[in-house]
């Protein structure tokens, strides 16, 4: 039985179907755990997720392969060794890309040049291409699904004063947020014809919560997520039956959001526990979210209404 929350979730995604596609019926449960295969499982969003994976209780975790490239192996397997199976490739070889993908469930897909700044030449290979080889790969194995780690540069060319929301159209702010771009329209490609389920996650500012206390972090309070909410985001995005394609927003619960986060709470369930303001210093004593008016009638201020007639 799908339940009322699933019948609530059909009528929302004929409102929103631009932004997302819906499965009917959805994905049958999985018996046992997950197989994920983490790329660029040596970064700190995929090492952070594999140590919080292995902290999870035993009927919560996924069996993880986490990838690394070459060039990192040296110095990454040892951290990662007791977190999961650890693998050495490289997402421009598809050929190798595909037999990591062999007897996954879903594939985590991390792996990329980071760098905002990254130059056309430094970004396309393992952005653009890399990307490709992964969902390729995946669809090819008979994966179920690819969560893809976008970015809020996909849409940062829009004014700071103008809230994202999921359906918003890209617009990047540089070269890097092109490629992110590119890895949005190749997942909504992938799932809408060639039906691998895609569901790309734009990662805004991530860092650890204490992280935020640092005076120089006062640019991220409209775009912070904190690790432990980013890995929330995550496992609900890999766990979910639902969705067949959607563009979720990987932001903490900021007072000031620069995207949006109410249809990635609606589809997924995700409630963030982080508050940039509250863990910064020069913020958390002005109690913001508790002094901020309103600008409702909620207000003790506000004029009546129709409140005296209802």
């Amino acid at each position: 039985m799908r339940g009322v929350f699933w019948l609530d979730l059909v009528a929302y995604g004929r409102r929103m179907s631009d932004a997302f596609d819906l499965r009917d019926p959805p994905f049958p449960d999985v018996a046992g755990r997950r197989k994920v295969l983490v790329t660029g499982a040596a970064g700190s969003i995929g090492s952070d997720f594999a140590r919080r994976n292995a902290e999870a209780p035993g009927d919560r975790r996924f069996d993880l392969r986490l990838m690394v490239h070459e060039a990192d192996a040296e110095g990454a397997v040892a951290p990662l060794r007791d977190l999961g199976e650890v693998v050495t490739g490289d997402v421009l070889d598809l050929e190798q890309t595909r037999a990591q993908c062999d007897g996954i469930d879903t594939v985590l897909h991390l792996a990329g040049n980071p760098d905002p700044g990254a130059t056309w030449a430094q970004a396309r290979g393992v952005n653009i291409d890399g990307t490709y080889n992964v969902m390729v790969a995946a669809k090819s194995a008979g994966c179920r699904r690819v969560v893809y780690a976008s970015s809020i540069h996909a849409v940062s060319g829009y004014p700071k004063s103008r809230q994202v929301r999921v359906d918003t159209p890209v617009n990047p702010g540089d070269v890097y947020g092109v490629t992110k771009a590119f890895g949005e329209a190749m997942g909504r490609y992938m799932a809408t014809q060639q039906g691998l389920s895609v569901i790309a996650v734009r990662i805004c500012g991530f860092h650890p919560r204490e992280n935020a206390a640092d005076p120089d972090m006062l640019g991220l309070a409209d775009g912070f997520v904190s690790a432990r909410d980013l890995n929330q985001l995550l496992r609900l995005a890999i766990n979910d039956r639902r969705l067949q394609f959607a563009i979720l927003h990987g932001i903490s619960d900021n007072a000031f959001n620069r995207l949006d986060v109410t249809d990635t709470a609606e589809l997924t369930g995700y409630a963030p526990q982080d508050d940039f303001l509250a863990e910064n210093p020069a913020t958390a004593d002005l109690s913001l979210r508790e002094t901020l008016m309103r600008h409702d009638e909620g207000d003790d201020y506000a004029a009546p209404g129709v409140r005296e007639d209802v």
